[in-house]
């Protein structure tokens, strides 16, 4: 099967062909036909899989349809809101569905596209909504900035498309999306992309989907990424993790690094430490500016930053295909944040690494990711780096077999792991870990003035540190809070080796 054979306007053919792809994806052949049907989708599908074109393309589409439909004319100097609504939880996100609609829709003549997120002033995002737009994609909670404000204008959209739904429920945007749907015709095509529709998403999908919506899935948290090599490494304390973490980082198939942190502060104090260590390094996480995050991430994906240190709301939409190694430094809150962390490597068909460093504390959250994904990860050591006690008896066979999430070890592998911080998620669905005010347990690396790298008191470097005293991660989210600048025992002046922040 080719694009050609979909049913796809010619204009949206010659950029897709222009992009490099002929052949569609799983996800993208099954979604694309039944929405140039105008059908609801459920689409259950995990990140690389190529989801994004695969509602991308339809919805410019749908832009073509409606120009060449006298109806649907719009007046000169009209304002008139947008034919297609894509709402993303992340900036990073919507910035990277912003790409791909300009990508794909390259040779649409005049195709205007809009980004409504936050962290980014006001008066720029009014100017696009006073101009008729093609595609609007926003965040839910600056969207509803601009619904209460009577400045954003809906009632034109023909297309719903709830990217990550599952992520937007987490991080509490639930009556916002309701508020939002409540917004539009009724009479439009909606479109649900989510790992799972288990629980409050499927309960939101049955509210705002048509009865006889098609559901699709392509993936589910079982994958075995076949592509990805898992390995799960023993550390006796956290000075342990970090010489792991150490060795991993020198290794020469490594390309780049994402490597997640607990804390925002875990992040700020691992990246001084490894710049102090001599590698291009910077943290990414809701506490940092919106201009600081976007130099960051334009930094990694120009390959100026080697190692990026960051957190799990911070890191969702990073596509970056020469991530090589994904490193859990700090383990997820919940199973599935695992599944969406090892999906930042192994993509565009290469392969990917992606290590664990677990302390024997963090044997709980072990057993539940390896219970949500159905596979064993296989433990590895690293020759002069092993653990003084061997691996706890559970990972060990016995009882039913189950599937090997990499392949068998052949080499040594290394990583470093903050503490699991685990509990309960704080209100409006942000986990504690991503907390400015949420300090780690004891033994974590904020959890004292001596450093657990070096042995040196006050921190890792001696830069001043100008983090945001904000929070941006969810947008507006219910429960996001500010406060004063985050405690920064680290001293990481945000400057690391081949990154200068313009």
């Amino acid at each position: 099967m080719t694009f050609d054979t979909l049913g796809l306007h010619e204009a949206i053919l010659k950029s897709v062909t222009a992009a490099g792809y002929d052949t569609p994806t799983d996800v993208q052949a099954q979604t694309i036909p039944p929405a140039l049907q105008g059908l609801d989708l459920r689409v259950c599908s995990n990140t690389g899989s190529g989801k994004t074109a695969a509602f991308v393309l339809p919805a410019l589409q749908r832009v073509l349809a409606a120009r060449n439909d006298p109806s649907k004319a719009r007046a000169k100097g009209q304002v008139c809101g947008p034919r297609v609504l894509v709402l993303a939880p992340t900036r990073e996100l919507a910035m990277q569905v912003s790409k791909a609609a300009s990508t794909y829709g390259q040779h649409v003549a005049g195709l205007r596209v809009a980004t409504i997120v936050g962290g980014v002033p006001y008066p720029a995002q009014l100017a696009a909504l006073r101009k008729p737009l093609d595609i609007l994609i926003a965040t839910p909670g600056r969207l509803i900035d601009h619904l209460n404000s009577g400045k954003a204008v809906l009632g034109d959209v023909e297309m719903l498309i709830l990217d990550e739904a599952d992520r937007m429920l987490d991080m509490g945007f639930i009556e916002d999306i309701e508020r939002i749907a409540e917004s539009l015709p009724q009479e439009r095509q909606t479109v649900m992309v989510s790992a799972t529709f288990a629980g409050q998403v499927g309960r939101l999908a049955d509210q705002i989907l048509k009865s006889d919506a098609k559901r699709i899935e392509i993936t589910s948290h079982t994958d075995n990424h076949e592509n990805i090599e898992q390995q799960l490494l023993w550390a006796d304390s956290i000075e342990h993790k970090a010489k792991l973490l150490e060795h991993l980082l020198t290794e020469r198939e490594m390309q780049q690094a994402l490597v997640f942190t607990s804390t925002q502060r875990d992040a700020d104090e691992l990246a001084a430490h490894l710049y102090e260590l001599g590698h291009a390094v910077a943290p990414l996480h809701g506490g940092m500016p919106q201009g600081r995050r976007s130099r960051t991430l334009m930094a990694l994906r120009n390959g100026e930053i080697k190692v990026l240190i960051a957190t799990d709301v911070a890191a969702r939409g990073i596509d970056v295909p020469t991530i090589s190694h994904v490193i859990n430094f700090g383990l997820p809150m919940k199973a599935e944040d695992y599944v969406h962390r090892i999906g930042r490597t192994g993509r565009a068909g290469r392969t990917g690494r992606a290590i664990t460093l677990a302390e024997r504390r963090d044997v709980g959250m072990i057993r539940r990711i390896q219970q949500f994904t159905t596979q064993t990860i296989p433990v590895t050591v690293i020759a002069g780096l092993e653990p003084t006690r061997p691996a706890p008896e559970m990972f060990l066979s016995r009882g039913a077999p189950r599937r090997d999430a990499g392949r068998p070890p052949h080499r040594g592998a290394g990583g470093y792991g903050a503490p699991s911080g685990r509990g309960r998620p704080g209100p409006g669905g942000f986990n504690n870990r991503d907390r400015e005010s949420h300090a780690p347990r004891d033994g974590g690396f904020g959890a004292a003035p001596r450093s657990h790298f070096n042995g040196s008191d006050g921190g890792a470097g001696g830069h001043h540190h100008p983090t945001g005293a904000r929070r941006h991660d969810g947008d507006r989210s219910p429960g996001a809070h500010g406060g004063g600048r985050p405690a920064d025992r680290s001293g990481f002046g945000g400057r690391p080796r081949g990154f200068t922040p313009r």
